[in-house]
């Protein structure tokens, strides 16, 4: 049995689009023009690719790289996402790491949850670090802006562990979004 079956198809998908929604975060903060938002889509990949190949190889990073490795979903099963703004963006990607965090902490092992969470953390960082922000044509402008500081500040949050110095996501933090059956049951 694989760690993959301690989740629905829905839940598997939110665990493993949350590395993404992570970095979306990050790019919705503080839009980097059209090469820097090549240079943060790289760092996302980057990162991702990273932590399911790393060490310690927990169950759960394999069965994400066996995916990774797999064929991609069909795009018209993807959840549709309303959003108007880059302010949605952010919003709507840092529930989907909350939701994808909890649901990691509570179906899998703490080794697992601890390697999931770092490798959130590193989606984070290479991310914001990726590009410079403001300047022109590459020239000034900052490595992290003031906004995303702030969206990394509650991605660490969101995401826990020792590194953000807040606690672990636990059991009590469900996710807002219920199942569609709409009991908050993932069943």
């Amino acid at each position: 049995m694989s760690v993959k079956d301690n989740f629905t198809q829905e839940e598997w998908l939110k665990v493993m689009t949350a590395p993404g929604r992570a970095g979306a975060a990050v790019v919705a903060a503080s839009p980097s023009g059209l090469t820097g938002l090549v240079a943060e889509a790289q760092a996302i990949a980057a990162a991702v690719r990273e932590g399911v190949s790393g060490t310690p190889r927990t169950p759960l990073m394999e069965a994400m790289a066996a995916d990774l490795m797999g064929t991609p979903p069909d795009p018209k099963d993807l959840p549709k996402q309303d959003t108007k703004n880059l302010d949605d963006v952010k919003a709507q990607s840092i529930e989907g790491v909350r939701q994808a965090m909890w649901l990691v902490s509570s179906k899998t092992s703490a080794e697992d949850a601890a390697a999931y969470r770092q490798m959130l953390l590193n989606v984070v960082e290479k991310t914001a670090g990726a590009a410079k922000e403001g300047g022109f044509l590459g020239i000034g402008g900052e490595q992290i802006s003031d906004k995303e500081r702030a969206v990394m500040d509650e991605l660490r949050q969101v995401i826990g562990g020792e590194q953000s110095g807040a606690a672990a996501v636990s059991q009590e933090t469900a996710p807002l979004t219920p199942s569609p059956d709409g009991s908050g049951n993932s069943n």
